[in-house]
Protein backbone atom coordinates (compact mmCIF):
# COMPACT_ATOMS: atom_id res chain seq x y z
CA UNK A 1 0.00 0.00 0.00
CA UNK A 2 1.39 3.33 -1.01
CA UNK A 3 -1.50 5.61 -0.34
CA UNK A 4 -4.28 6.03 1.01
CA UNK A 5 -7.17 8.73 2.81
CA UNK A 6 -7.48 9.22 6.66
CA UNK A 7 -9.58 10.96 8.93
CA UNK A 8 -8.59 13.83 10.99
CA UNK A 9 -10.70 14.45 14.11
CA UNK A 10 -11.25 16.93 16.73
CA UNK A 11 -12.35 20.12 14.50
CA UNK A 12 -14.32 21.53 17.18
CA UNK A 13 -11.50 21.66 19.57
CA UNK A 14 -9.95 25.09 20.19
CA UNK A 15 -6.63 25.37 19.51
CA UNK A 16 -4.04 26.19 22.03
CA UNK A 17 -2.75 29.81 20.74
CA UNK A 18 -6.30 30.71 19.78
CA UNK A 19 -7.53 29.82 16.03
CA UNK A 20 -10.63 27.81 15.07
CA UNK A 21 -10.06 24.55 13.48
CA UNK A 22 -12.66 24.73 11.54
CA UNK A 23 -12.43 27.56 10.00
CA UNK A 24 -8.59 26.67 9.00
CA UNK A 25 -10.37 23.72 7.12
CA UNK A 26 -12.48 26.03 5.31
CA UNK A 27 -9.79 27.77 4.18
CA UNK A 28 -7.95 24.71 2.90
CA UNK A 29 -7.71 23.40 -0.71
CA UNK A 30 -7.62 20.03 -1.87
CA UNK A 31 -4.49 18.88 -2.84
CA UNK A 32 -3.00 21.57 -0.61
CA UNK A 33 0.17 19.98 1.57
CA UNK A 34 -0.15 19.49 5.43
CA UNK A 35 2.53 18.34 7.59
CA UNK A 36 2.15 15.63 10.61
CA UNK A 37 3.51 16.31 13.73
CA UNK A 38 3.94 13.27 16.44
CA UNK A 39 3.19 14.72 19.69
CA UNK A 40 4.98 12.05 22.26
CA UNK A 41 4.37 14.26 24.92
CA UNK A 42 0.22 14.74 24.56
CA UNK A 43 -1.16 13.67 27.69
CA UNK A 44 -4.04 12.36 26.35
CA UNK A 45 -2.35 9.65 24.01
CA UNK A 46 1.35 9.58 23.50
CA UNK A 47 0.93 8.09 19.82
CA UNK A 48 -0.80 11.83 18.50
CA UNK A 49 0.02 12.81 15.71
CA UNK A 50 -1.12 16.92 15.05
CA UNK A 51 -2.65 17.62 11.34
CA UNK A 52 -1.49 21.10 10.41
CA UNK A 53 -2.55 22.99 7.66
CA UNK A 54 -0.61 24.52 4.91
CA UNK A 55 -0.69 27.64 6.98
CA UNK A 56 0.92 25.80 9.95
CA UNK A 57 -2.39 25.79 12.04
CA UNK A 58 -3.77 22.96 13.48
CA UNK A 59 -6.66 21.31 12.07
CA UNK A 60 -6.87 18.37 14.09
CA UNK A 61 -5.26 14.98 14.70
CA UNK A 62 -5.52 11.67 13.20
CA UNK A 63 -7.87 9.11 14.28
CA UNK A 64 -6.17 6.97 17.53
CA UNK A 65 -6.88 3.78 15.84
CA UNK A 66 -4.58 5.00 12.82
CA UNK A 67 -2.25 7.32 14.72
CA UNK A 68 0.61 4.46 16.74
CA UNK A 69 1.23 3.52 13.13
CA UNK A 70 1.77 6.77 11.19
CA UNK A 71 3.51 7.61 14.26
CA UNK A 72 6.04 5.38 14.86
CA UNK A 73 6.92 5.48 10.57
CA UNK A 74 7.79 9.30 10.99
CA UNK A 75 10.11 8.29 14.67
CA UNK A 76 11.57 6.18 12.09
CA UNK A 77 12.19 8.20 9.77
CA UNK A 78 10.39 6.78 6.97
CA UNK A 79 9.02 9.09 4.38
CA UNK A 80 5.53 10.34 4.56
CA UNK A 81 4.00 12.75 2.73
CA UNK A 82 0.61 14.37 2.89
CA UNK A 83 -1.82 16.30 1.08
CA UNK A 84 -5.82 18.20 2.09
CA UNK A 85 -8.13 15.80 0.45
CA UNK A 86 -11.61 17.50 1.64
CA UNK A 87 -14.15 18.80 4.36
CA UNK A 88 -15.97 16.13 6.35
CA UNK A 89 -18.63 16.43 9.38
CA UNK A 90 -16.37 15.19 11.63
CA UNK A 91 -13.12 17.29 10.24
CA UNK A 92 -11.53 16.63 7.09
CA UNK A 93 -9.74 14.24 5.42
CA UNK A 94 -6.14 13.85 4.01
CA UNK A 95 -4.52 11.68 1.93
CA UNK A 96 -0.98 10.42 2.25
CA UNK A 97 1.55 8.54 0.48
CA UNK A 98 4.58 6.27 1.57
CA UNK A 99 8.50 5.91 0.74
CA UNK A 100 8.81 9.08 -1.62
CA UNK A 101 5.54 8.84 -3.70
CA UNK A 102 3.03 11.81 -3.71
CA UNK A 103 -0.29 11.73 -2.81
CA UNK A 104 -2.73 11.82 -5.72
CA UNK A 105 -6.32 12.86 -4.90
CA UNK A 106 -8.88 10.59 -5.81
CA UNK A 107 -11.60 11.12 -7.99
CA UNK A 108 -14.71 12.74 -6.56
CA UNK A 109 -17.97 10.69 -6.68
CA UNK A 110 -20.35 12.18 -8.42
CA UNK A 111 -24.10 11.87 -6.67
CA UNK A 112 -26.96 12.29 -8.80
CA UNK A 113 -29.31 14.28 -6.37
CA UNK A 114 -33.49 14.88 -8.00
CA UNK A 115 -33.70 18.37 -7.07
CA UNK A 116 -37.22 18.18 -6.06
CA UNK A 117 -37.87 14.81 -4.19
CA UNK A 118 -41.15 15.72 -3.38
CA UNK A 119 -42.52 16.02 -6.61
CA UNK A 120 -44.53 13.07 -8.30
CA UNK A 121 -46.13 13.66 -11.98
CA UNK A 122 -49.14 11.98 -12.12
CA UNK A 123 -49.89 9.36 -14.94
CA UNK A 124 -50.32 9.85 -18.21
CA UNK A 125 -53.72 9.10 -19.40
CA UNK A 126 -54.50 6.90 -21.83
CA UNK A 127 -54.21 7.59 -25.59
CA UNK A 128 -58.00 7.69 -27.08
Amino acid sequence: MRELSLPVVGADHPNRGGGNRRFEILLCAPGEAVTLVPEPRNPVDPHAVMVLSARGVQIGYLTADRAAWIAGMLRSGRDVAAIFQQATAMGAAIRIAFDGAVPVLPRPVVVQVDPDPDFWPDDLPPDD
